[in-house]
């Protein structure tokens, strides 16, 4: 029981961090002159991080909780659901931000493609943290992606 409860406390801990340290590290990722300051000034920074986290954690308790079929547990079913939340979300955050930025009479779409194409790695990151955070209690999937 204690092993479980530590990766869970581990897991939320590195996404809490991730939350507090969000605009330094998507800077490192891609950092555009006007286009970042702008992202900064508009609070863009936290919904991405937001939807970036929220859709990594959910995507994580879908496939260990709702879909948890022994069907459904092999290595590439996992994958399977890292590589489409690992697509869907920097596609959201691409539309929420040019959304913003269109309202705000700013053309930034080039640099919300860019920006979104290096969400893909946090996103990814994320799903994983997540994963083995909350595995333990499933009771098909969790020996998945990786046999305890």
């Amino acid at each position: 029981m204690e092993k479980k409860v530590t990766y869970l406390v581990t897991g939320i801990i590195v996404t809490v961090l991730y939350w507090i340290f969000k605009v330094e590290i998507l800077e490192k990722l891609y950092y555009a002159q006007g286009f970042s300051d702008e992202m900064y000034n508009n609070s863009i920074y936290g919904i991405v991080t937001a939807i970036s986290i929220g859709m990594a954690w959910l995507v994580a308790a879908i496939y260990y909780y709702v879909i948890n079929s022994v069907r459904f547990a092999r290595w590439w079913h996992w994958l399977s659901m890292l590589v489409i939340v690992t697509l869907i979300t920097p596609i959201i955050c691409y539309f929420v931000t040019t959304g913003i930025f269109n309202s705000a009479g700013k053309d930034y779409a080039h640099e919300a493609m860019a920006f979104s194409v290096s969400n893909l790695l946090t996103v990814a990151v994320l799903f994983v943290i997540a994963s083995f955070s909350i595995r333990w209690w499933s009771s098909n999937c969790r020996h998945t992606p990786i046999p305890q």
